[in-house]
């Protein structure tokens, strides 16, 4: 078991860096389009407060291609947190360096600085001992509760908890606990659900949820690989030609073991400009979405389900005419007596869109990461971190 703040002492007065993820949206004014990450993160800095530490907040923001970049640039975040902590919240303009350590050295009991984003500092996601060093110099502990990095050897997520003590936030811990118990003890029947683009990002996931698993249920554009695979016609669907064999061997291991795999049995397609709904993608259609035979068959195995995971949207749903599957899965999700994870980045945004989001057990806030956990792997930031 990790160290958690719980488990740090005497924080009082303490120099806590605190690193987050507040790899939020923004608009083009600035203003936050989604706040669920930073709204996670509330918790954690609401206990260092509580406890007397100088809290101070770490995170990047995009992926900046110079020192600065006005658009990337935290303060956003910053006026968000002073509303919640009124009269707490102070904001450097610079991640490191000497003024970073003159706002630190300002900083009295119980308040907070939010850093620039870490980001603008050369070398932070190469683990460059120089910014390592010049983020240990602002503080006596490090804490991660920036989850949906801890896939990550950055500077601010790795190198920093090797130098200083260190534990894990309750957003990281509680992430932890979730996966695991999902994996160790799960409620049966487990119905785990795949989409997305790419089958190539999925196929380890797949083979980790196998022995797991009652029915696997596999959409979106990582479909047509599978269903190519069965010899089942595809048009100009997206395939990864070299994923072939490894579906086929999916299709045959799950057979074997008596794993049920549902893939889609009719589509909503683009035949040249034009949509069509058909069983069969012949010539040149290609597949956008489930069809209404799909949503059917995958929402029957759902609603029987007492475990549900899912990972990737079944269809492009950021195009109103291919979003109808991906809302009808996201409905079943919620509607569903089981206890549901939802990981992935556009599936989180997915059950958002849907307006079901309060009613999943877990919404995941970390996409590379959590999809790193359904493989079965651990998280580097996570396993630099002290034992309790």
């Amino acid at each position: 078991m990790k160290k958690t703040i719980r488990d740090l002492n005497n924080l009082k007065g303490k120099r806590v860096l605190l690193r987050c993820d507040f790899n939020v949206p923004l608009d083009n004014y600035g203003d936050i389009l989604d706040d669920t990450r930073i709204a996670a993160e509330i918790p954690t800095i609401k206990y260092l407060v509580g406890q007397g530490a100088k809290v101070i907040l770490c995170s990047h923001l995009g992926r900046p291609k110079s020192s600065y970049d006005k658009y990337l640039s935290l303060f956003p975040v910053a006026v968000y947190l002073m509303k919640v902590f009124p009269n707490k919240v102070k904001f450097s303009r610079t991640p490191a360096g000497k003024e970073a350590e003159n706002e630190v050295a300002k900083m009295k009991e119980g308040e907070i600085l939010l850093l620039e984003n870490v980001r603008f500092l050369e070398g932070e996601e190469r683990n460059n001992p120089k910014v390592v060093q010049e983020l240990c110099r602002l503080a006596d502990i490090f804490v991660n509760d920036a989850f949906g990095v801890c896939h990550r050897q950055h500077a601010s997520t790795y190198g920093v908890a090797i130098k200083l003590p260190n534990a894990i936030g309750f957003l990281v811990e509680k992430e932890l606990s979730v996966f695991e118990n999902a994996f160790k003890t799960p409620k049966h029947p487990f119905v785990a659900i795949f989409g997305g683009a790419k089958v190539d990002d999925k196929i380890n996931l797949i083979n980790n949820v196998m022995d797991k698993a009652d029915t696997i249920i596999i959409g979106g554009g990582m479909a047509y690989t599978f269903l190519q695979a069965q010899g089942k016609k595809v048009g100009r669907s997206i395939v990864s030609l070299d994923k072939v064999d490894d579906a086929q061997r999916i299709l045959q291991t799950a057979k074997e073991k008596g794993i049920k795999i549902l893939l889609p049995v009719d589509h909503v397609a683009l035949l040249g400009t034009k949509v069509v709904k058909t069983k069969s993608l012949d010539g040149n259609m290609i597949g956008f979405d489930i069809g209404n035979a799909s949503i059917k068959l995958f929402t029957k195995e759902i609603l029987n389900a007492r475990q549900v995971m899912w990972n990737g949207p079944v269809g492009k749903y950021e195009d109103s005419r291919f979003k109808k599957g991906t809302m009808k899965i996201a409905k079943a999700v919620a509607k569903a007596d089981a206890y549901s994870i939802v990981g992935g980045g556009d599936s989180v945004s997915a059950i958002k869109v849907s307006g079901f989001a309060d009613r999943i057990g877990h919404l995941s806030t970390g996409g590379g990461a959590s999809l790193k956990l359904m493989e079965g792997k651990s998280l580097p930031a996570v396993d630099i971190i002290d034992n309790k």
